[in-house]
């Protein structure tokens, strides 16, 4: 696979390296031909008379400029293809063929210039790609017996150990075994603070180890990292399509005979002596290049926006329907709350003391990883309270656990759970009511109900201004869906101004919930990427939260935040949006310029240098319109850094 991997990387830096040397070839005979046309003009008036020396500099720039025009389209029909190339190639030679080699040179130029920049954008993802490999060193110091030797990453495999030095970037993914660093994220999930990081942490290739030595468990290489990942999707984003781009690569072999067909129109239709250089004028400004730039440019920089703030697009048409949504259904624990559940009440039934009830809670729920049995333990471990053994642990997602604990049969879950193993069992009504407000899990010792023990979890700060963005963005519909009880949830959603939410909801609740949903508009699912996978499934869009080095949550969702910074989803609306906008605008102007300068051009008022002149500046309107997309979201990093 490391050599799969090597061999993919090194096939995007070839294609950037063939771009430029194409590009460099194109400037020179540009230049060279640029100043044969203008020692044309000089001789010209310098000589008077004497017009063979600044002829023999006009056809000499005139052919050097047109050289790489010519064998493009050259190059296309060879390959089969009828593309926009042909239209300016021809325009090129019916100006030399015509004699008008300063005009043929000045058009050509012009065009030239154009090319330039259309292959500098339109190798743009390859770019991004090529600087993305720069982020992760190509050699890395292997730890064997217990001495360092420098190898090739790509020799690297799953499981070996490595040593980053302060300053070193991290080659892959990894896991820290030993030291403690501060680690600068910012390449992969936006966050502008570096993040202390210790034994047990993940990090991730492209980071940058900053202050000190860690060993590193190698836990993921190449295309599987984090950040291969995040090289996909550019690729992918360079080869999107809008609808009307599809359309005009479906007929654009329809669309060069077409525009020869109106020349020749043209050419019949116009006076003797102005008929070629209408001609002229209608093949050059009738080379949709800006139209075609309209898509890839914008989209390009959009997921370029969108991964400088660690937002992570599986496919890029989920950046386009971002904009399309009506409803956000949100999970409560971990999504809008911080997801970090503190014991706030221990509640004993009977004789059962306080710590005895902790102590069968804590060791019933040792091996879960349910965000209950994390608090749980992390109470029990500063109360210093042993755990006891465990035999026959099972866990119902969503529900409870059950398990063998000091030879007892416990139970540990939420009210429905325990009621669903035995119906017999006896829970007070007025302890339910007293535990109003919390999220509760009740504990059962050999078919007894022995208490219960109280959790509540904290709002996150920037989630009310999140939701209001949502709906100052259109958005129609907000819910939320959580499995903890009523009480909670309605507190939850009276603070925070949701529109409906389903309380006590297993997962296939929330799939059925948000299948509802869907009937009356496209919604957008937001959970952790891990509990609530079948959901962020099921809906049109699928977001999951915090989910750096987490495959679960790339596989189950659309888009992964690589941060939990809820601030992050409108940011993704509004990007979709804006991306939305200015396509539209490229793809409005490019049409614009085209049926416009045919009618200039078929009806006499435009020069073929002036169709040239425009034919440039709306490639480059086109481009320097989608670049405005890239700065998108900087006030979220100018905040962090605050």
């Amino acid at each position: 696979m490391e050599q799969v991997v090597k061999e993919k990387d090194v096939s995007n830096e070839n294609m950037v390296m063939e771009a430029d040397k194409s590009v460099k070839i194109t400037l020179i005979l540009t230049v060279l031909g640029g100043i044969l046309i203008v020692n044309s003009f000089i001789l010209k008036a310098a000589l008077g008379s004497q017009d063979m020396p600044s002829t023999f500099s006009a056809i000499l720039g005139a052919f050097v400029l047109a050289l790489p025009i010519i064998f493009t389209a050259f190059k296309d029909l060879l390959e089969g293809h009828v593309r926009m190339n042909e239209l300016v190639a021809l325009a090129v030679i019916a100006a030399m063929a015509s004699g008008k080699f300063q005009m043929a040179g000045i058009i050509a130029f012009i065009l030239s210039v154009a090319i330039i920049i259309e292959s500098r954008t339109a190798t743009g993802a390859q770019r991004s790609i090529e600087d993305l490999i720069k982020l992760t060193p190509t050699t890395a110091l292997k730890i064997a017996d217990g001495k360092e030797q420098e190898v090739e990453v790509a020799t690297l495999s799953v499981g070996d150990i490595i040593r980053i030095k302060p300053g070193e970037n991290f080659p892959v993914d990894g896991r820290i075994v030993a030291g403690e660093s501060t680690v600068n994220q910012a390449s992969i999930t936006g966050e502008s603070l570096p993040l202390e990081r210790t034994v047990g942490d993940d990090v991730f290739a492209g980071t940058q180890n900053l202050t000190g030595v860690i060993d590193l468990e190698v836990t993921k290489l190449g295309e599987e990292t984090t950040l291969g990942k995040i090289k996909d999707m550019i690729m992918l984003a360079e080869k999107t399509r809008t609808p009307i781009i599809r359309i005009i690569d479906r007929y654009a072999g329809f669309y060069t005979p077409t525009i020869l067909m109106l020349a020749g129109v043209t050419w019949f239709a116009s006076p003797p002596l102005e008929a070629m250089e209408r001609v002229i004028t209608l093949l050059v400004i009738s080379c949709p290049v800006a139209i075609v730039l309209s898509n890839p440019t914008a989209t390009v920089a959009a997921v370029a926006a969108a991964a400088r703030l660690g937002i992570f697009i599986k496919n890029i048409n989920h950046l386009e329907l971002a904009a399309k949504i009506g409803a956000f259904v949100f999970d409560k624990t971990g999504t809008l709350t911080d997801g970090e559940l503190s014991v706030v009440k221990i509640n004993p039934f009977g004789e059962v003391k306080p710590a005895e009830l902790l102590q069968l809670a804590a060791s019933t729920d040792r091996y879960s990883n349910h965000p209950t049995a994390l608090a749980l333990l992390k109470i029990a471990s500063e109360a210093s309270i042993s755990l006891l053994e465990v035999a026959d642990f099972k866990e119902v997602h969503g529900k409870g656990v059950c398990a063998v604990v000091d030879e007892s049969q416990c139970m540990v879950g939420r009210i429905n759970f325990i009621r669903e193993q035995n119906e017999n069992l006896i829970i007070p009504e007025h302890e339910e009511s007293a535990s109003d407000g919390m999220s509760v899990v009740y504990v059962v010792r050999d078919n007894n109900v022995i208490g219960w023990i109280g959790f509540k979890d904290k709002l996150r700060n920037e989630a009310p201004a999140m939701l209001e963005e949502l709906r100052d963005l259109g958005v129609k519909h907000i819910a939320m869906v959580t499995g903890d009880r009523r009480s909670v949830a309605e507190t939850v959603a009276e603070n925070l101004s949701i529109d409906e939410f389903r309380s006590e909801c297993l997962p296939e609740d929330k799939v059925e919930y948000v299948e509802k949903i869907k009937k009356d508009m496209p919604v957008a699912v937001v959970g952790d990427g891990v509990n609530d996978a079948p959901a962020l499934a099921a809906g049109d869009l699928g977001i999951a939260m915090g989910a750096i080095g987490s495959d679960v949550a790339i596989n189950s969702a659309s888009i992964a935040l690589m941060t939990n910074d809820l601030r992050r989803i409108p940011m993704l609306v509004f990007l979709s949006k804006k991306s939305k906008m200015i396509i539209a605008q490229n793809l409005t102007f490019g049409l614009l310029v085209v049926i416009v300068g045919m009618l200039l051009a078929a009806f006499g008022k435009m020069p073929p240098i002036w169709a040239a002149i425009l034919h440039t500046l709306s490639s480059i309107f086109v481009i320097f319109n989608s670049a405005r997309l890239v700065r998108t979201g900087e006030e979220l990093t100018f905040a962090e850094k605050k």
